[in-house]
């Protein structure tokens, strides 16, 4: 791929970046401006596809790696502007999801007709986006969007939780030097297995030597906790948490006696009762009543809408996966993995699958509108890293601690001022709400410095607008502290 335009620097903008006759031939960049409403602000930003020559250590190969700012004009020259950086999971894969979806200057309309074609999704403007109170910085590791190794260089010697983030941390710090934002408030945004990335990272940047401690962190569909999605027969705890996200799909299927009660009222009674008689039926395992048992498999049809014979009959533990293929299953029909609220016909595939076929679609079109920029198969979405187990998680037996959560425990010490946002959408099989519980209940972080905020939808819960406006919000008021942050309120 060959950039056509050049670099141009807008220093009243505070995008001074290296001279253009500095930078290495082959990562030639381009930088547009744009206004846009956001939060019913005005704001023009300069939005800019920049390139970051990061140098190899020991352990890790030299790196190109490519990112999208948004920086906006300066109103006011007495106050640091946050920067908020955005990246998702995988491992590993561009950010291209968050930012066409949810967080960007535009986003993706997906519509309410769940069964509608790709062609009925719309690129519109996303008077969401939280750019009226942050700059944004789109984050692909290498091997991930134009991102690379160089030199030579072997892309797998990133292909771990602790070499990936210091990755980013890396380009943190060349981010902020290129832009003269030494003291600039940062705040990160992981989705997916990108909230181990920011878990990890915002722990790097709790030492000291580094980027300043992060101001923040948001982990959407968290999964640093993930231990506790691996649903083996003996890890009761991966049923119980697993019970809200059954739950939302039973009600939005309408195979659940609603009796009157609204969805959050049905999903905390299904909340509690998981976390109380679920959790002791299963702790008790085969020591259960046949009566008692055949009472909490009644109380399971009613949240779940899975016949309590089948409850019966696999001593009360039943799978995400095996959910999404018996509930519709007499229709012949399965729910999708990552977005329950989609149904289709091959148990094998994932019906919501067309949320990320319609995101790239609209982020090419975006990228040719906007950068005069057509991207084909040099853009690599994901990156082929073999595979979870081509990846290095840190643990070497069954007896290790997967628990990336602890890392925050650094970046809370560290700044005493740290805000942490677990989000989670109802409907999501692979992340859930309940998991995202869990991780806050157990946890030892000062609680008036955490939030958790749940949304309608799936994995990519901002695909439905309003979620997407919600998410938006949440962004903002975690960035400037206000809501429900406001004098530490709930």
């Amino acid at each position: 791929m060959v950039f056509a335009a050049s670099c141009v620097s807008h220093a009243d903008n505070n995008l001074s970046g290296e001279p253009a006759e500095q930078a290495p031939e082959s990562s030639l960049e381009r930088t547009v401006r744009g206004e846009g409403v956001f939060d019913g602000e005005t704001i023009t930003y300069t939005a800019a596809l920049e390139t970051f020559d990061i140098a190899g250590t020991d352990d890790r190969p030299a790196a190109r790696l490519s990112a999208f700012s948004y920086i906006a004009d300066k109103v006011d020259e007495n106050t640091q502007r946050p920067v908020l950086l955005v990246f998702n999971g995988g491992p590993i894969s561009a950010s291209l999801w968050l930012h066409i979806g949810a967080v960007g200057p535009k986003r993706v309309s997906a519509p309410d007709d769940l069964s509608a074609p790709v062609d009925a999704f719309e690129l519109v403007d996303n008077p969401h986006s939280p750019l009226d109170v942050a700059d944004l910085v789109f984050f692909d590791p290498a091997s991930t969007g134009f991102s690379r190794v160089v030199d030579g260089g072997d892309p797998s010697a990133f292909f771990s939780i602790e070499a990936d983030a210091a990755q980013f941390v890396d380009f943190i710090e060349a981010w902020l030097a290129r832009h003269g934002r030494d003291g600039t408030p940062v705040y990160i945004l992981g989705e997916s297995y990108g909230t181990m990335r920011a878990a990890e990272a915002a722990g790097q940047l709790a030492e000291e030597g580094g980027p300043p401690p992060a101001a923040g962190v948001f982990l959407m569909g968290q999964a640093v906790n993930i231990i506790e999605y691996s649903q083996r027969r003996q890890n009761i705890i991966s049923y119980v948490v697993s019970l809200p996200t059954l739950a939302a799909m039973g009600w939005e299927q309408d195979r659940v006696d609603r009796k009157g009660r609204n969805f959050e009222t049905f999903i905390a009674e299904a909340t509690k009762f998981g976390e109380t008689d679920y959790l002791t039926a299963l702790f008790q395992g085969n020591r259960l009543e046949d009566d008692e048992l055949r009472r909490i498999a009644d109380k399971l049809e009613e949240y779940t809408g899975i016949p309590a014979d089948y409850y019966v009959e696999n001593r009360l533990r039943i799978s995400k996966e095996q959910y999404r293929t018996e509930l519709l299953k007499s229709d012949g029909k399965v729910l999708g993995r990552s977005d329950g609220r989609y149904v289709g016909d091959d148990p094998r595939g994932d019906a919501s699958g067309i949320l990320t076929e319609a995101y790239l679609k609209g982020f090419k079109a975006y990228l040719s509108s906007v950068f005069d920029l057509e991207i084909g198969e040099e853009y690599k979405t994901l990156a082929n890293v073999g595979g979870l187990a081509g990846w290095e998680w840190g643990g070497s037996s069954p007896f290790s601690h997967f628990d990336y959560s602890v890392r925050l425990n650094d970046a809370f010490e560290a700044n005493p001022g740290f805000r942490l946002l677990i989000g989670n959408g109802y409907h999501d099989t692979m992340t859930t709400v309940g998991a995202a519980e869990y991780l806050a209940a157990q946890a030892d972080w000062p609680m008036e410095q955490v939030r958790l905020s749940f949304y309608q939808g799936g994995h990519m819960a901002y695909s439905i607008d309003e979620t997407a406006e919600a998410f938006g919000n949440d962004i903002r008021h975690w960035v400037e502290g206000s809501g429900s942050w406001a004098n530490g309120g709930n």
